[in-house]
C-alpha cells in the first residue's frame, strides 16, 4: 500500500495490464516448444513439482483473490438482504459483525 499510495488507480491498472501481457507472452514462448507441462523441477520445500502444477496453482491463486473480492462485496449487503441471509452461503460464511 505504501509503495503505491501516490499512484492513480488508472496508472496501477495500466501497469498491471502491461505486466500481465508480458508474463503471458513469456509463458506462450515457453509453451511453444515441445511439451513441457509435465517437466519436473525441484522446489526447496515441496520437493518434485511440475510446470502443470505450478500453472494450476497460479490459476487457483487468482481465484482466491476473486473469492476475497466477492466476500468483501457480499459483506456490504449482509444486513440489506434481510431474512434471505440464511439462504446465501456467502453471507453465512462471514464472521458475525
Amino acid at each position: 500500500m505504501e509503495r503505491t499510495r501516490d499512484r492513480s488507480l488508472k496508472g496501477l491498472l495500466a501497469e498491471f495490464e502491461t505486466l500481465r501481457e508480458s508474463g503471458i507472452k513469456a509463458l506462450e514462448e515457453v509453451l511453444e516448444g515441445p511439451p513441457v507441462l509435465d517437466a519436473g523441477g525441484l522446489h526447496p520445500e515441496l520437493g518434485e513439482v511440475t510446470l502443470r502444477q505450478l500453472l494450476a496453482t497460479w490459476a487457483v491463486h487468482d481465484l482466491n483473490h476473486v473469492a476475497q473480492i466477492a466476500r468483501v462485496v457480499a459483506r456490504h449487503f449482509d444486513t440489506e438482504v434481510g431474512p434471505w441471509r440464511e439462504y446465501l452461503p456467502i453471507l453465512q460464511s462471514l464472521r458475525p459483525r
